[in-house]
């Protein structure tokens, strides 16, 4: 199942996650955790593709079934 852009936003404020900043059509959400901050970049396509969804998890710390994968 396909994820689009604004329910990845939606995920990761669920995990602590705060939208900082929007360029455009791409959305920086920040998280503050142990000194780390956290920066993950998700553009806002109606579905984002399966690397790109990893890339997030990456970046997120997150795994990347909380991500639908």
């Amino acid at each position: 199942m396909p994820i689009s852009g604004k329910a990845a936003v939606k995920i990761l404020e669920r995990n602590g996650f705060i939208v900082s900043r929007q360029r455009g059509s791409h959305v920086v959400p920040t998280k503050q955790a142990a000194g780390n901050k956290n920066i993950v970049v998700v553009p806002l396509h109606k579905e984002l593709k399966k690397g790109t969804l990893r890339s997030i998890a990456r970046m997120a710390g997150l795994d990347t079934k909380e991500l639908g994968l």
